[in-house]
């Protein structure tokens, strides 16, 4: 590091003094003096970098430790795309004396996989901006100075792996409702297999609609400020996937383990699944004992409004009538009011629509009854909301093709980004761990070898020494922790 600070003091400051005094004659100019500044700043941090990973390096070629089992290869220079900017720094091939393997310990260190040229910061970049624009902009975001290809971002994306959420808090919620809210969206497919492989059907539609699924659990609803319009739900946690790549009870067993682990089940009176009623969700409430069924606002909405359509001025007290009959009346006053209504249509298109609207309300009687006297806890849904908020903006609301691993993985994706996830923390869950070698234990430095090291150091710094804090262990210390990480022996 004494090289960046060096260049600091014989380069740095005097650049810096001369963007202020510029800035001071021209105090207009602000943002110049903003933009100027932020470029050396940035420029220093690279060189920073680049002067530790070399210093690194060099202590790998120097430690005897690394002499019993390793010896040099040869001398490569290596870039590495950080978030700051391209590092280009100088590294050292090993080869292995027991095995004949070759490997950059560096490497191995720093924890980079074969081949990685990003580091985890500049990919958690990456992943943040990708998960809410296009792979395009994630890959330009990756970094300050340098692009990475979409199609690197894409493979990034294809390759993630999850982390499920088995924390168990020592003392489990309690709470009388629990709301469980469910929908699903259409992503469009590129191919379902490989690329031609989609069909048309007799109305020369494709079969490219892949199923997206949106579930989410939440405590209730409450205002965002005492005096606010607007509401929002209380700690929700969402889960997202797709109808490929898991089964649905699987899909759902990880909904019950997640509420199984925050809630005491023992206390909740009653756990509400609010949705249209759709296959995979129904097959999901027997997964979770003792759920209540509940249609949501917007589908009901849907098919009533589908029934009185075509009765215009009289459309407001049809509805009205329809809703009194479901809320507290038979199927049969239902039924009786819809043959009304039909008898004021002649054309078969809407006789059909008329039909399907009442099959799809009968078919989820109690559920939408129990919408509609809004009783015991029963709360407002948004799902429509959310699926727009959560997939539909970044998966279907533009024109876009998926494959189905990158719809999995990005509906995925876009659940974590909600639950607050880290990105970082979510780049090194894919790493794999890298095992010391036995024997690479911590090595204690004596005092006789620590002053003669400082003595040495006193020559090497020069007239720095008095524009830095120093003292006596700060370089030995970074010798004696960076020893515990030789590997390989």
């Amino acid at each position: 590091m004494y090289n960046s600070i060096k260049y600091f003091e014989e380069e740095c400051i005097s650049k810096f003094e001369k963007l202020e005094d510029d800035f001071i004659k021209e105090p207009q100019k602000l943002a110049e003096y903003i933009l100027n500044l932020t470029d050396e700043l940035h420029n220093l941090g690279l060189r920073m970098i680049q002067e530790s990973l070399e210093e690194m390096n060099t202590m790998l070629r120097k430690s005897q430790k690394r002499l019993q089992h390793w010896v040099v290869e040869s001398h490569d220079t290596k870039q590495l795309i950080t978030s700051l900017g391209t590092v280009t720094f100088e590294k050292t091939l090993f080869t292995n004396k027991e095995t004949g393997e070759s490997e950059y310990l560096l490497d191995r260190i720093i924890g980079l996989e074969k081949h990685e040229r990003i580091t985890e910061d500049a990919q958690a970049r990456m992943l943040k901006e990708a998960v809410q624009t296009s792979y395009r902009r994630g890959g330009e975001e990756t970094s300050l100075t340098t692009d990475v290809k979409k199609q690197t971002v894409k493979n990034k994306i294809h390759a993630l792996e999850f982390p499920k959420n088995n924390e168990k808090p020592e003392k489990k919620k309690e709470i009388e409702y629990l709301y469980i809210e469910a929908d699903e969206d259409h992503a469009s497919l590129q191919f379902r297999e490989k690329k031609g492989d989609l069909v048309e059907n007799e109305n020369h539609q494709k079969n490219n609609c892949l199923i997206t699924k949106l579930v989410y659990i939440h405590e209730g609803i409450e205002k965002e400020a005492p005096k606010s319009k607007r509401h929002k739900l209380v700690n929700p946690y969402y889960f997202c996937g797709t109808s490929y790549g898991e089964e649905n009870s699987e899909f759902w067993d990880e909904v019950y383990e997640y509420i199984s682990n925050h809630y005491d089940l023992d206390k909740v009176k009653k756990i509400y699944l609010s949705s249209d009623g759709g296959t995979w969700i129904k097959s999901g409430m027997k997964r979770i004992a003792g759920i209540t069924y509940v249609l949501d606002e917007f589908h009901l909405e849907k098919y009533l409004i589908k029934l009185t359509s075509h009765m215009k001025d009289s459309r407001e007290d049809a509805l009205d009538e329809l809703r009194t009959a479901i809320r507290s009346k038979t199927k049969q006053d239902f039924e009786e009011i819809v043959d009304r209504l039909k008898d004021c249509l002649e054309n078969e298109a809407g006789l059909k629509r008329i039909a399907a609207a009442r099959d799809y309300i009968l078919s989820n009687w109690m559920a939408a009854k129990l919408r509609l006297r809004h009783q015991n806890g029963v709360k407002g849904s948004s799902t429509e909301g959310h699926v727009s908020h959560v997939l539909s903006s970044r998966m279907s609301s533009r024109p876009m093709g998926w494959s189905i691993q990158g719809a999995t993985k990005m509906a995925k994706l876009r659940a974590y980004e909600m639950n607050g996830g880290d990105m970082l923390a979510l780049v090194r869950y894919q790493k794999r761990e890298l095992p010391k070698a036995a024997g690479a234990e911590y090595d204690v430095i004596n005092s006789s070898d620590m002053l003669q090291a400082e003595k040495n150091r006193h020559g090497e710094l020069g007239k720095y020494v008095d524009c830095i804090t120093h003292t006596l262990s700060l370089q030995n210390k970074k010798k004696a922790y960076f020893n515990s990480h030789i590997w390989g022996l």
